[in-house]
C-alpha cells in the first residue's frame, strides 16, 4: 500500500518532484530608457502571478539590484506580499551580487532571504543626486530663461544656482521616504534584527555580516537550498517575461512607451546607461 502512496507523495519521500517556480529580480528599479526597460510591476507582474500559480510548496525570488525607485520598489514588495498571502506560498529570496537600497525592499518581500557570503546587502537610505550648471552657462554666455506659475515651481533646477530652503525640502522628503522603509524592513525582520546603530544610516555589508546583522537568514545559493529543502529531484523553472513577436521580452507601462520613443534619438539612452552604471559602481559592481 505504501509503495502505490509513494508516487503521489513529494520529493524525496514518492516519485513526484516538487516544483519550485523562479522568477529573476534583476537590475535597477524604475529606471526605463527607449533599449533598457527598467525593473517595475508593469514588466514583472505576469512572471510573479505565473510562477504562484504553479502548484508547488513555495516561490523562490533571485534579486539583483542596485536599488531605484522607491514607489517601484514597494509597488512589486506589495505585489508579492499579497500573493503570497493569496496562494498560501513560502517566499524565499536568493540574494546574487546585490540587494541594496530598493533591490533590499525586494528582498524583504521574502519569508526567508538567503544570500551569497560575497553579496552586498543593505543600504537601506535614500539617495538624490545631480549636478549643477549655472556657471558653466555664464562662461559659454547662455542665458537661461524659467517661466513658472508657481514661485516654487522650478527648485532644485540644475541650471540655476542652488538654495538653501530647496535643499531643505529636498531633505524633508527624504526623511520621510526613509521612515516608510525603516518601517517596512522593520515590520518584515523586526524580530530578528540587531541593534547595531548603522543599521538604518544607509551602509551596506556583505552577506556574512547582513546575517549577523539579521538582514538576512542565512548563507547558500538557489540550487543547492533547494535541492536539500525539497530533494534531490526538484525542478526549478524559470519564469521568463513573454517575448514579443520580434523575439525581444515585452515592454509594458512606462517601458513601452519609451520603446515608442526611440526615434527621440539615443541621448536618453546614453544618460540613463551612466545613470544606471553609477547605481551599480557604488557597490563596487
Amino acid at each position: 500500500m505504501f509503495d502505490r502512496l509513494r508516487k503521489h507523495l513529494p520529493g524525496k519521500w514518492g516519485n513526484v518532484p516538487v516544483t519550485v517556480p523562479v522568477v529573476r529580480l534583476q537590475g535597477a528599479i524604475g529606471m526605463a530608457s527607449p533599449l533598457r526597460p527598467g525593473l517595475s510591476l508593469a514588466n514583472v507582474a505576469q512572471q510573479l502571478d505565473k510562477a504562484f500559480s504553479v502548484d508547488g510548496p513555495a516561490v523562490a525570488l533571485i534579486v539583483n539590484s542596485p536599488g531605484g525607485s522607491p514607489v517601484q520598489s514597494r509597488l512589486i514588495h506589495a505585489r508579492i506580499r499579497a500573493l503570497a498571502e493569496e496562494k498560501k506560498k513560502e517566499v524565499l529570496v536568493f540574494v546574487e551580487d546585490v540587494a541594496a537600497s530598493g533591490g533590499y525592499m525586494l528582498a524583504v518581500a521574502g519569508d526567508e532571504i538567503i544570500a551569497d557570503p560575497s553579496s552586498v546587502v543593505g543600504s537601506i537610505g535614500v539617495v538624490s543626486a545631480g549636478f549643477g550648471f549655472p556657471e558653466a552657462l555664464a562662461k559659454l554666455g547662455i542665458e537661461r530663461r524659467v517661466h513658472t506659475a508657481g514661485p516654487n515651481k522650478a527648485i532644485l533646477d540644475p541650471f540655476r544656482p542652488e538654495r538653501e530652503e530647496d535643499v531643505q525640502h529636498l531633505k524633508a522628503l527624504q526623511l520621510e521616504i526613509h521612515e516608510v522603509f525603516i518601517d517596512l524592513v522593520k515590520s518584515r525582520r523586526g524580530e530578528v534584527l540587531s541593534d547595531n546603530p548603522d543599521l538604518f544610516t544607509g551602509l551596506f555589508w556583505t552577506g556574512t555580516t547582513a546575517r549577523d546583522l539579521g538582514l538576512v537568514d542565512s548563507l547558500g545559493d538557489l540550487r543547492s537550498v533547494l535541492r536539500e529543502r525539497f530533494g534531490e529531484t526538484v525542478k526549478t523553472p524559470l519564469i521568463s517575461a513573454p517575448r514579443s513577436l520580434f523575439g525581444r521580452r515585452q515592454a509594458s507601462g512606462v517601458e513601452a512607451g519609451a520603446v515608442g520613443g526611440l526615434t527621440r534619438g539615443l541621448a536618453d539612452e546614453a544618460l540613463s546607461a551612466l545613470e544606471i552604471r553609477a547605481l551599480w559602481a557604488r557597490f563596487g559592481l
